[in-house]
């Protein structure tokens, strides 16, 4: 492992924070995790940070970072119809996309474009397009940090909920995941279920290099590019409701976009709510709400996090104010 002290983060987070920390810690092999137990690195304030694509710094951490660096996929399980990969926590997502292409598995490649790296994935349960990366998860690895020993969790014993899991709550700060078990089909199918992709795709045939780059194109057409714009994708979470509250917001709003989620709720889109609110490209020095997509908070360039926290900070309370939502950050903020 490599240990650094009082390190930048400004190039280990997305929203290019210019923040530092009290020590860096790189885990070059997972057989390096017991050896941090045992070197006490867990004892103080610690944060396990994967590619920096959904965490707002806005201060000095005072503490440890830890940063899992180890790669790997390895085809644990193959069938005819299935392969299943454990694929190292420090793997970078769009090389597990890639990768899936070149072999051509199936399941993943609606969540193309998707910055960050694979064992943040099911903390997040990150999703787009109509897939949830739980569709697909077999199992989790990951250490216990208060005693450095190993453990595996199953699909159902991680909890997954809407960018939701086990990891955001009963496990947050007490285990490092090590690693992530995909199964993925080997027979051809696609999910094409959203229906901005749906129409995107129009009457070409699919494929898995084509859908991918569609998927990417429809992202960079509303989403910043984060080497020139910070940002971390979608700030909020979209909303659920009652249908009842639903109902008397429709009356007021007759536009609003929704999703039935089940007999008694209903989920509303977040970016609509903020451009209704008047945030949609509206800045606050060089922090901002991004004048191609509500739901996503930028810097554009020098934003300090103070500027960043104002801005998010006022969008929750306009939105809560005109449709009495109280809006949830996707971002994890320190």
């Amino acid at each position: 492992m490599n240990i650094y002290k009082n390190y930048s983060l400004k190039n280990h987070n997305t929203f290019k924070m210019d923040v530092s920390c009290d020590r860096f810690v790189e885990i070059e092999a997972e057989t390096d995790i017991p050896a941090m137990v045992m070197k006490g690195l867990f004892r103080e304030p610690f944060y396990i940070l994967g590619g920096g694509s959904n965490t707002l710094f806005t201060q000095h951490y005072r503490g440890t970072i830890i940063h899992p660096i180890f790669k790997g996929i390895q085809v644990m399980e193959e069938t005819d119809d299935h392969v299943l990969l454990a694929v190292s926590a420090g793997e970078e997502w769009s090389s597990l996309i890639d990768y899936c292409i070149e072999h051509q598995y199936y399941g993943l490649e609606n969540l193309a474009g998707i910055p960050g790296n694979v064992g943040s994935s099911p903390v997040q349960n990150i999703g787009a397009y109509g897939v949830e990366v739980k569709d697909c998860i077999e199992r989790v690895d990951a250490y216990y940090t208060l005693y450095g020993n190993a453990f595996s969790l199953t699909n159902e014993q991680c909890q997954f909920g809407y960018r939701n899991s086990i990891f955001k709550n009963e496990y947050k700060n007490h285990c490092l995941i090590s690693r992530v078990w995909f199964r993925l089909s080997k027979k051809e199918h696609y999910n094409l279920s959203y229906k901005a992709l749906a129409d995107a795709i129009g009457n070409e045939t699919p494929t898995l290099k084509n859908l991918v780059n569609t998927i990417i194109n429809i992202r960079n057409n509303k989403l910043p590019d984060i080497r020139k714009i910070g940002c971390a994708g979608s700030f909020f979470k979209n909303p659920v409701v009652t249908k009842a509250q639903h109902a008397t917001l429709l009356a007021q709003h007759p536009d609003l976009v929704s999703y039935p989620v089940d007999e008694e709720s209903v989920k509303l889109a977040a970016g609509q709510l903020i451009e209704k609110a008047g945030w949609k490209g509206k800045r606050i020095g060089d922090a901002g709400v991004y004048d191609k997509q509500a739901l996503v908070v930028v810097n554009y360039g020098n934003a300090s996090p103070k500027e960043i926290t104002q801005t998010y900070e006022n969008v929750i309370s306009d939105v809560k104010n005109i449709f009495d939502i109280e809006l949830s950050p996707e971002v994890n903020i320190l």
